[in-house]
């Protein structure tokens, strides 16, 4: 025990509270009267996500105990659960194959070389799965594209390979971010310190880098099967039945509620198997850095004999990814001679924009109280809260909607088929999205700013409203801008949940596409794509700025 030096007169300092301690000691004040800004939109998510999920079970255990085992353990469902896992393999494969040698160039090449490779591994993000696989049928068969351009005509792909092609190609930007991202944060003092104890390059790849790109594989792996598990509009156009496609066909053709509820329940299994996996491949393994010093980043490499196979490769995903839907897009706009689907394109723009832009404006609210409770009042409550939030963006989009629907049949018969609902709905789905950036954003705004107002009279709302919510504006801006986007492209929710006489541009793309209308469907994936190519170019104007 430290006693103080002689005749000081002073006690013994207390020990320090450790620095987290310290600031959620005074990153907590109370609200008062005010709690009830943080107790709505908290109590909305809950019920929101919840609620219809309970809601789905209790419809699935209608049926008595004979029915339930018929329906359960049927041969079909064994079918479904091997196609969507093997759907599943097969796009996180062909993301991989194409996504790592992408990251691995644009994170070591020189400075241009970085950008170019940036942009082609970036771009596909802005071309929805539907969106490709319109392009992969009407680039294909008579009057396509490719069969233009070479004379004769090409087979159009479909099922298995239709599926993993287009899910492949537009699911490989979300693992290419992540491997990247990993790769230029990497300290080059871990491969230095192997090749001066002998390892050539090759062997410096294999058992240093990829070792600790483990977290970043995984999150990108994450979020491709977590898509592949919810992808509806793919596998309907390719016709290659997996549960999202049977629960499609169920709920709309057979008219069977209780068989579609077991269905979702049987995806929500799918997922939730998938989490507890990636968690648990997680636990206990440590990639922090621990040395002395400052990190720093690897010397750009120059690729030598290897440039040929990199550009060659780089080119084959632009093709692929960018430049044949486009033109495939282009192609049939041109092609078509009905001018008179250009109002009911510009009526789906608006319809679609109607919904998106509350629907933004809600998630990114919520995403404030949220985020607010995780930073400012740590907790285990405020952990469930964000596990929550991010429940409702890992359940399939079918199975969200089908949840909601037998929700306001039963509970609230006046909102089923509402604007409202399908706000909500989005709003509810991609509030994860939302939440990244109002967070990032509040954990870089002091709280000291806030007890300063407070200590001038200030009460906490008013308080909040002039200091901090001030540095949130950009982090509340990209919330925004990432839901409206996901909204502006999501087909299941819209599909099910849309008011009558209400189409999106991708409802309306999909409906034409489905039954071969390429002409038609064209125009909506070209406006689709535009309006994607705005997130994406900030996305790019970020990535510039901090390279």
């Amino acid at each position: 025990m430290s006693l103080p030096a002689p005749d000081s007169g002073l006690a013994p300092a207390p020990p320090a509270p450790p620095p987290e301690r310290a600031a959620a000691r005074w990153r907590a004040p109370r609200w008062g009267p005010g709690a009830w800004l943080l107790a709505l939109p908290l109590a909305f998510v809950v019920l929101g996500v919840v609620v219809p999920l309970g809601y789905l079970l209790v419809r699935a255990l209608d049926a008595d105990l004979a029915q339930t085992t018929e329906l359960v353990f049927r041969w079909r469902n064994a079918r479904l659960a091997l196609h969507t896992a093997a759907l599943a393999a097969g796009v996180l494969t062909a993301a991989t194959i194409i996504a790592t040698p992408l990251a691995w160039i644009a994170a070591r090449g020189s400075r241009q070389t970085r950008r170019i490779v940036t942009l082609v591994g970036v771009l596909p993000l802005a071309v929805p799965g539907y969106v490709m696989a319109t392009a992969l049928l009407g680039a294909t068969g008579i009057g396509g594209l490719l069969s233009t351009l070479v004379g004769a005509e090409v087979p159009r792909p479909s099922g298995y390979g239709g599926a993993l092609l287009a899910l492949g190609l537009t699911t490989a930007p979300y693992l290419f971010l992540n491997l990247r991202a990993a790769l230029l944060g990497l300290d080059p003092a871990l491969e230095e310190a192997a090749r001066s104890l002998g390892m050539d390059r090759q062997r410096t790849a294999l058992r240093v880098v990829l070792p600790q790109l483990r977290p970043a594989y995984l999150a990108g792996s994450l979020l491709i099967v977590l898509h592949v598990l919810g992808d509806f509009g793919v596998v309907s156009l390719m016709r290659y039945e997996t549960f999202s496609y049977a629960i499609y066909l169920q709920y709309a053709a057979a008219f069977d509620r209780v068989y579609a509820a077991w269905l979702a329940l049987m995806l929500l299994g799918m997922t939730g198997a998938l989490l507890w996996v990636e968690a648990r491949l997680l636990r206990g393994r440590a990639f922090a850095r621990t040395g002395s010093g400052s990190s720093r980043r690897a010397e750009p490499m120059r690729l030598g004999a290897w440039a040929p196979l990199a550009w060659g490769w780089t080119a084959l995903v632009a093709l692929a990814g960018i430049v044949l839907p486009v033109a495939t897009l282009v192609h049939w706009t041109l092609r078509a001679t009905d001018r008179t689907g250009w109002a009911a394109l510009a009526e789906a723009l608006a319809d679609s924009v109607g919904a998106a832009a509350p629907a933004a404006i809600l998630a990114a609210s919520l995403a404030l109280a949220v985020a607010f409770v995780g930073v400012r009042r740590p907790s285990g409550r405020s952990r469930a809260m964000e596990r929550v939030a991010y429940l409702g963006y890992a359940t399939p989009p079918l199975a969200f909607a089908l949840a909601l629907v037998f929700f306001s049949l039963r509970a609230v018969p006046a909102l089923y088929q509402t604007l409202a609902l399908l706000v909500g709905a989005y709003a509810l789905h991609f509030l994860a999205e939302a939440i990244g950036p109002v967070r990032t954003a509040l954990y870089q705004a002091p709280p000291r700013l806030e007890e300063a107002a407070r200590a001038l009279g200030r009460g906490p709302i008013r308080a909040f409203a002039e200091t901090t919510l001030p540095l949130l504006r950009r982090g509340l801006g990209a919330s925004a801008a990432l839901v409206f986007l996901s909204s502006l492209k999501e087909l299941p929710l819209t599909y099910l949940l849309s008011p009558l006489g209400f189409d999106s541009l991708a409802v309306g793309m999909w409906g034409a596409a489905s039954e071969a209308l390429f002409g038609i469907a064209a125009p909506y994936g070209l406006a689709i794509i535009g309006v994607s190519l705005a997130l994406v170019a900030l996305l790019l104007r970020s990535e510039a700025d901090r390279d």
